[in-house]
């Protein structure tokens, strides 16, 4: 599902236009970002959360010379599935 697939269905289900669909979603993604830029945790409780983790700098290998490089450590966004979205699935 796309994003413009992922509108039309919020739309019919919560009875709104597209047009109030496509702002609720671009809200949602707006204010997960800020979120999780600012180091917190994004629970929704039955669906899951979205959290920040820190991945250490680490030695890997380049695929097409077998020398080590070095890869930066970074933060990552992770996405816990709640009890009910796996149970759904």
């Amino acid at each position: 599902m796309n994003k413009a697939q992922l509108i039309d269905a919020i739309a019919s289900d919560a009875n709104l236009t597209k047009a109030d669909a496509k702002r609720a979603l671009d809200a949602f993604v707006k204010t997960t970002t800020s979120a999780l830029k600012k180091g917190d945790r994004v629970a929704l409780v039955g669906f899951g959360s979205f959290a920040v983790s820190k991945r250490n700098a680490r030695t890997g290998r380049n695929p097409q010379t077998g020398k080590p490089i070095t890869i930066a450590a970074k933060k990552v966004v992770k996405f816990k599935a709640g009890a009910d979205l796996s149970g759904a699935v």
